[in-house]
């Protein structure tokens, strides 16, 4: 069994920009109110006839162009949703059939702002046994199909997105680019934060989950670099669930990522659940600001008050 390496990563966004000054004209709120209080900006969000899949699909398209691979060199499809409307075909089989792939197996996964870094860790596993040779791993949802748009204290953290990684395994004797993964929830808070309901809504008890992700996630996000053997301060990058700067900027503090790039992608993209992680990713790799080889923390949290996360290997 060998370790397995993120080879490529891609990101997608709709191009239609919603600002703070548009949400100020639906709900009673404000540029300043919203920045103070979450850090967000802009958000992107997709329009009717742009379902999850076609989000997903175009981000996994730029994730093997950039890995140099044909889709049919992939053999299993993992996608990371929370906000797939159907329930059959899955979002994995109509992304595996907009790429023209051969016969990989497809799987959903539904952890929601964790859901791409447990997904992650499941190619991880299954490259490294041998059950799949290379794995796509998607983050992709569009949190405007279940927003209220007349509830201020929700919609306006909302935005809609995708990005992809491709999972290859390592060269026999390398070092792995994956670590190990640390996952796990707290069953009792699950409610804190939900996407429930006909038609589903998301809702949240914002204060309770700032507590709990402030005050519980440091120890646990240190174990994940401990896990994977590296001291926090020598990570390049850290990359949290992109849910509210105001929790973002003093987790990573309280880690000790001392000289890391601090992925902020949440001000220009808001929250976009499952695929906040490789989209932030993804644009760190784009502009440079990590490199080949550099230790990256992934970290995932939120729905189920679930978690998840790994130390990385920038591609």
């Amino acid at each position: 069994m060998h370790g397995s390496r993120i080879s490529g990563v891609g990101h997608y966004q709709p191009a239609r920009i919603l600002t703070n000054e548009d949400l100020a004209g639906l709900v009673d709120t404000s540029d300043e109110w919203i920045t103070s209080r979450v850090g967000i900006r802009t958000r992107r969000i997709a329009g009717p006839d742009e379902p999850v899949d076609e989000l997903a699909a175009h981000a996994a398209a730029k994730a093997l162009a950039a890995a140099g691979l044909a889709p049919g060199e992939v053999d299993l499809v993992l996608v990371a949703t929370s906000t797939a409307i159907d329930r059959s075909p899955n979002m994995a089989a109509r992304v595996a059939a907009r790429l023209g792939m051969a016969a990989p197996a497809t799987m959903d996964v539904n952890v929601v702002c964790a859901g791409f870094t447990h997904a992650l860790a499941t190619a991880d596993h299954a490259v490294r046994a041998g059950a799949a040779r290379r794995a796509l791993v998607v983050g992709a949802d569009k949190m405007s199909d279940v927003t209220d748009w007349t509830d201020r204290t929700t919609c306006v953290l909302v935005g809609d997105g995708a990005g992809a990684a491709v999972v290859e395994p390592c060269a026999p004797g390398a070092e792995p680019g994956i670590g190990p993964v640390l996952w796990g929830s707290v069953p009792e808070m699950g409610h804190a934060v939900r996407i429930e309901g006909t038609p589903p809504r998301f809702a949240q008890e914002g204060q309770s989950v700032y507590r709990w992700a402030t005050t519980r996630l440091p120890a646990i996000a240190r174990e994940v670099c401990a896990r994977a053997g590296t001291d926090p301060a020598d990570l390049a990058a850290v990359v949290l669930h992109q849910a509210n700067l105001r929790i973002i900027e003093p987790l990573a503090e309280r880690i000790g990522a001392r000289r890391a790039v601090v992925a902020r992608d949440v001000t220009e993209s808001g929250n976009t659940s499952g695929a906040s992680i490789p989209l932030a990713l993804a644009k760190l790799v784009e502009r440079g600001e990590i490199g080949t080889g550099d230790p990256v923390l992934l970290f995932g949290f939120g729905g189920n008050l679930s978690y998840a996360g790994q130390v990385v290997r920038c591609p």
